[in-house]
């Protein structure tokens, strides 16, 4: 820009030179071409600053391309997604082609890029041509959105239909496949009906769970983005919960340890949400907690939240621990994804739906709290949940 006002100073200064040649009313005439060229140089500046301080605002990355398919600027987004690699990203055929596209035909055109530079992502490349052109000469901008987060919702959704779909396809064809054998071969032998009814109630009331689970799961993902405003006293629902779990606990020879500090604070939630993740941490712990002899010896804790692992502000810390074969390092980051399983067949076995601890997850998430799973092979796991204290900043 400082260039363009030295050379239209040199031009003006040589018109005045002329001017004075020439005599006053060609003076006059040069004078005010002059004051116009000033005008318009100004407002050129003035649109380009403007051009300028519009890109650097806006959230996605931008370019601003010249006739020749050049980058004239990049907005500070797109300097910090892309860095130095923005060259590249300019040169995927994709992209490329959108934009001889949109040049050739004087219309917006998009394509869709997976780039493994800097880091992997998904985007959208939306190309729009200018006429006329921005006052730096740029001829089409390239908007870059980043739809990563998009695309890998998309495959969960995928995942998770697919994965629904098979784990109810299980048990309604092992439903299927004994009423047709009570139909035929076995329709006059009591005691296979005995066998073979005993195992369809198993396999329909697998179902049922399993049904149940997905609807608690929707229901609780409608209104994550709300959290909970409620008081809720931890203590007396955690002892609720608690006396529930003895006859199962008897049934299997189980010892359930429960330590609930008698200062423990009320905390903001939905009740029955928080009763739920008490229930699945403890039936979790039952079914995959037993030691080498068979039995479960399992401790409930819920005290104040202590220590640098947990926010500054004041909350409470649920925490259910077993002392069973634990799990393996590898496993812990995926234990929240719904239908994985460390040990697919022990945890149907076990009774078990594979989204216990995605209904945990979204339950802390919508009440803005924490979760941690700590394990060791041998040693047993822990799953703690931080929860806010009500009626505190």
């Amino acid at each position: 820009m400082a260039l363009a006002f030295a050379i239209l100073a040199a031009i003006l200064a040589v018109l005045a030179a002329i001017a004075w040649a020439r005599g006053e009313k060609f003076a006059r005439r040069v004078d005010r071409l002059t004051r116009l060229a000033v005008r318009d140089a100004a407002e050129v500046d003035r649109l380009r600053r403007a051009d300028a301080a519009v890109m650097e605002r806006l959230p996605d990355p931008v370019l601003v391309l010249d006739a020749a398919r050049a980058v004239l600027r990049a907005n500070r987004a797109a300097q910090t997604a892309f860095g130095t690699e923005i060259g590249a990203v300019l040169r995927h055929p994709g992209l490329r082609a959108a934009i001889e596209r949109a040049f050739a035909a004087g219309a917006a055109e998009t394509a869709d890029l997976s780039l493994p530079v800097p880091v992997p992502r998904e985007v959208r490349g939306t190309v729009v041509p200018l006429d006329p052109p921005l006052a730096d000469g740029g001829r089409a901008l390239v908007v870059l959105s980043d739809r990563t987060r998009e695309r890998a919702i998309e495959r969960m959704r995928a995942d998770f239909v697919a994965n629904a779909s098979h784990e109810l396809r299980t048990p309604l064809a092992s439903l299927i496949g004994f009423i047709e054998t009570l139909r035929g071969p076995a329709a006059d032998d009591a005691p296979a009906q005995r066998r073979f009814l005993a195992i369809m109630s198993e396999q329909a009331a697998r179902m049922n769970r399993l049904i149940d689970d997905l609807l608690s799961l929707s229901r609780i993902e409608l209104v994550e983005h709300e959290a909970p405003a409620d008081q809720v006293a931890l203590a007396p629902l955690l002892e609720r919960i608690v006396a529930g779990f003895e006859p199962r606990l008897a049934e299997r020879g189980a010892h359930l340890a429960v330590t609930l500090a008698p200062d423990l604070p009320a905390v903001v939630g939905d009740a029955d949400q928080l009763a739920q993740v008490a229930q699945n941490l403890l039936d979790n712990a039952m079914k995959y907690g037993a030691g080498a002899d068979g039995a479960a010896a399992l401790s409930l804790t819920a005290t104040p939240a202590t220590g640098p692992r947990w926010p500054a502000r004041p909350g409470v810390v649920l925490a259910v621990a077993d002392r069973g074969p634990g799990i393996a390092r590898a496993h812990l980051p995926r234990l929240t994804e719904r239908f994985y399983r460390v040990d697919t067949g022990r945890s149907r076995a076990a009774g078990g739906t594979g989204l216990g601890l995605a209904i945990v997850k979204h339950i802390v998430n919508r009440h803005r709290g924490q979760l941690a799973i700590d394990s060791e092979e041998g040693a047993g796991t822990t799953i703690s949940v931080w929860l806010p204290a009500a009626g505190r900043d």
